[in-house]
Parts: structure tokens; C-alpha cells; sequence
């Protein structure tokens, strides 16, 4: 007999939530001839744009409660440098509004859809790439660091984090220093050429030694300015393989003052069958960070949708059992796909599109609700046990947020599977239930009786189910 088990009594560390990103500029070589907003907002009627806010942040939408914005290459020229202090931050040195007019719409509209049903937004903010002048190429997507520019570095997202919160009023609560900094291969071997014909978005290859430095160097920068607020994050390796195999957890861990400085964990979760660029959910560096900093929470900021369908949840479900996540945050959720060259190698998402006035609500979007609603931000990860590989578990237990215990059921099989579900930890006798499948789009089923603790269900092939306690 398969038997599932959630006990909310028995809470395995705190919960942040999940997340979205609106990309706008991620590969234009050069904004001013050639100008980006891969999100696609730019193309569509104020009406849809709000149609979507309203889908993703909306009381009946998804309910996200972290966003990741990218900052671009573009926003410093190098004629507009800083004086040489820690302290010396000129603001109008910068033009932080050009290239992310539509990220900052999307983030604004979704601000404002939160906190009216009550709610707020964690946002992290990510660099994409330094100005080309910051390398030792002088180019956009150059590969190597200039170390003379340390410094300058550091005042850019500073820059960038202080117009967020003083002009544009967000939540910036973390700041992350790279993009999949550690790909080095994404280069020729001389670091010569950008490589953009291979339709890489930017980056700049970050060594662990330099992720070191500059997250003693931000934190120092983000202190003069009086942004002990806003935490520091190592950056985002491909995923959390590369992040502890890599050498990336270890150098941090031989840091003491690293260490200190780091406000968050950070890594992308690009898993496939160890193609060469990804590896897997393992949460050995997370661990070793543990050892001396056991509060620091760990956030996956991007992960692919796959085929949009139930499989890409079992990997945001591995994030949170296996790397020991606090949070997720997939990739694009909205996609132009003309805008990326050669074809995103990502393509699945929540909405496309299609550069003509409409857009398409992808499969991607309807099971991303049955987990995004679930975990809301502030509950906790519960134990769950299963005796079957294909039906999985996630639970979040309310941990006096207001918010119902909630557990997401996934078939990853080719057939029905019925199971019972044993509950403990909740008074519940009643759990009401939506579920996606092949055939469903997030629909309702209405209330599931549990008789002592315990009820039979059936879930289809391809399916995932999500129980609300009543």
C-alpha cells in the first residue's frame, strides 16, 4: 500500500517563498543601437500588462513573495567615475532608468497588487555583467575582472541598490554579485572575443578568489552608505554542485570575515543529466556554511521550467529537501523569445509573448501556482515521507503566519497513482484541494475528508494536487 505522511508539527527550517524574474536587457552588445526588453511588457497594451500583474501578483494569481531583478552593464560610463574613497558615491554618475524601464514597471505593479491584498515583496537584485570598461578586455562581456576597478565595482551596486530603495521605494533586501560567474569556458581559452555569437547573456567569469573579495569589499561599501540592511550574496554558481565542487563554498568557509559579511546564500539549480554545464540538488556546500554561520538561509534564484510540466516541480521540490532551500526563484517567467539570440536555452516559462500585441499563458504558469500559493512567505518546510518515487511531497506548515498548512502532492508517473495520506500536526479535518494536470488547469475539487487523521486519494498521471487545511 503506498502511504504519503505530512506532519506539520515537525518543521525542518523556515520558509521565504518563491519567486519571479522579469528579464529586460540580458545580450544586447550595445543598448544605444540595439535596445532589449526581453520580458516583452514593451509590446503589449497597458491592458494586458495589467492582465498579467494582476495573473502573477493579484489575490487570485500566483502570489510570489520574492522578485529578482538583474542590473545591466549600461548604467556607468566610464567617464563618470567616483572619487577615490569608500564614501565618495556621486548618484548622478549613473543612469539607472534607460535599460530597466519595464523590470522596474513590472516590480512597481506588483508592489502595489501585494501589499493591497496585505502582503509584501522581497526583492534580491543580481548583476548581470560590469561595464565593459571594468574588464581587462575594456569590453562588454569581457572575461577578466580589471582589479583596479575594485572599488568602482563596488559603488555600482551600491548605485543601483540605493535608487531602488530611495527613488523607486522597493524592498531590496539582498544584493548578489554574480551571474553564473563561474562558467569560465563560456570564453575562448585567451579571452580575446565576447563570444556573443554562441548567444550567451552577460557575465564576467568570477573566480572564488574574487567572490571572496568582493563580498568583503560590498559589505564595507554598503555600510559607508548606510545600507546595513541589505545583505550580501556570493553570487549564483549553475547550480549547487558547482557551487561546493567548484571551490566556491570552500573559500568562503576559509574566510572569516567572509563569513561574516555574507547575508544570504545564492545559487542557481540547473539540473539535466550531467550534461557538462549542470549538476545536481546536493547541499554539501551548504553545509559546510552551516558549520559556522547555521543561521544564513540559502535561496535557489534560478531554475529552469523544462517542458512546463510536472517534472520541472520535482526539481523546485528537490531544492527544498535536497540542496535545504528556503527559497526559490525560477527563471524568466515572462518571455519574448525573439529577443534572446539563438533561442533561450530555457524556453519554458509562465507567459510568452508574441511580439504583436498578445501573449499566451503557458502550462509552465498553472503548475507553478499549485506550489507558488502553497509556500508563502514566513511558514515553514515540513517532513514529509513517502513510499513511492513517483508521488512526491512538499509541505509548508502555517508557523503562525495566517496562512493554512499546505502540502503539494506530484504524480511524476505515466499512470494514476492512489495513496493514502496520512496528516499529523494539524486540528484539520478538512483539506480543500486544486490540482493541474495535463488535462486541468489549476481546478478546483473541492474538500478532501480526512477520518482520524487519514484519506484515500487518487491522483493522475502528470498531476499536482494542492491541499489547503480548512
Amino acid at each position: 500500500m503506498i502511504e504519503l505522511k505530512i506532519d506539520f508539527s515537525r518543521t525542518i527550517r523556515p520558509w521565504d517563498g518563491f519567486g519571479v524574474n522579469y528579464v529586460e536587457v540580458s545580450m544586447t552588445p550595445d543598448y544605444s543601437v540595439q535596445p532589449q526588453d526581453y520580458g516583452g511588457f514593451s509590446t503589449l497594451s497597458e491592458g494586458k500588462r495589467q492582465e498579467i500583474i494582476e495573473m502573477i501578483f493579484g489575490e487570485d494569481g500566483l502570489k510570489p513573495g520574492i522578485v529578482k531583478m538583474f542590473f545591466d552593464p549600461f548604467q556607468q560610463r566610464e567617464d563618470r567615475r567616483n572619487g577615490p574613497g569608500l564614501g565618495e558615491l556621486d548618484l548622478s554618475n549613473y543612469d539607472h532608468e534607460t535599460t530597466t524601464r519595464w523590470m522596474r514597471y513590472f516590480v512597481r505593479e506588483g508592489l502595489k497588487r501585494t501589499r493591497a491584498r496585505g502582503g509584501d515583496l522581497s526583492i534580491i537584485t543580481t548583476l548581470y555583467g560590469p561595464p565593459g570598461w571594468m574588464t581587462k578586455q575594456r569590453f562588454v562581456r569581457g572575461r577578466d575582472f580589471d582589479p583596479a576597478c575594485e572599488l568602482e565595482l563596488a559603488k555600482y551596486y551600491v548605485a543601483w541598490v540605493k535608487y531602488l530603495r530611495d527613488v523607486e521605494k522597493f524592498p531590496v533586501h539582498y544584493v548578489s554579485l554574480h551571474n553564473e560567474g563561474e562558467d569560465f569556458v563560456r570564453w575562448p581559452e585567451d579571452g580575446a572575443s565576447a563570444n556573443w555569437e554562441h548567444g550567451h547573456d552577460y557575465n564576467m567569469w568570477w573566480p572564488p578568489e574574487l567572490v571572496v573579495r568582493m563580498v568583503k569589499r560590498l559589505r564595507q561599501a554598503l555600510d559607508v552608505q548606510g545600507l546595513q540592511e541589505v545583505g550580501v550574496t556570493p553570487g549564483e554558481t549553475t547550480d549547487w554542485f558547482r557551487f561546493v565542487e567548484w571551490g566556491y563554498a570552500a573559500a568562503l568557509a576559509d574566510d572569516d570575515e567572509a563569513m561574516r559579511a555574507l547575508g544570504l546564500v545564492t545559487s542557481h539549480g540547473f539540473i539535466s543529466n550531467w550534461k557538462r554545464w549542470v549538476g545536481d540538488h546536493r547541499s554539501t556546500g551548504i553545509d559546510l556554511l552551516h558549520e559556522k554561520r547555521p543561521d544564513l538561509h540559502c535561496w535557489t534564484t534560478s531554475t529552469s521550467w523544462k517542458q512546463m510540466d510536472v517534472q520541472f516541480l520535482r526539481d523546485y521540490r528537490d531544492s527544498i529537501y535536497a540542496a535545504k532551500n528556503n527559497a526559490v526563484i525560477p527563471w524568466a517567467c515572462i518571455q519574448y523569445p525573439v529577443q534572446w539570440k539563438k533561442g533561450d536555452p530555457n524556453p519554458g516559462c509562465a507567459f510568452k509573448v508574441d511580439g504583436q500585441g498578445g501573449y499566451s499563458v503557458e502550462p509552465g504558469y498553472h503548475f507553478y501556482k499549485q506550489m507558488c500559493r502553497a509556500g508563502q512567505p514566513g511558514m515553514a518546510v515540513a517532513r514529509v515521507i513517502s513510499n513511492d518515487t513517483q508521488l512526491l511531497l512538499a509541505a509548508f506548515a502555517a508557523n503562525g503566519t495566517g496562512h493554512p498548512h499546505a502540502f503539494v502532492l506530484l504524480n511524476t508517473a505515466a499512470e494514476a497513482k492512489r495513496a493514502t495520506i496520512r496528516i499529523a500536526g494539524s486540528n484539520a479535518s478538512r483539506f480543500a484541494a486544486w490540482r493541474t494536470s495535463p488535462q486541468e488547469q489549476y481546478a478546483p475539487l473541492g474538500e478532501l475528508p480526512f477520518r482520524e487523521g487519514a484519506a484515500s486519494y487518487e491522483a493522475p498521471a502528470g498531476s499536482a494536487t494542492t491541499f489547503f487545511a480548512v
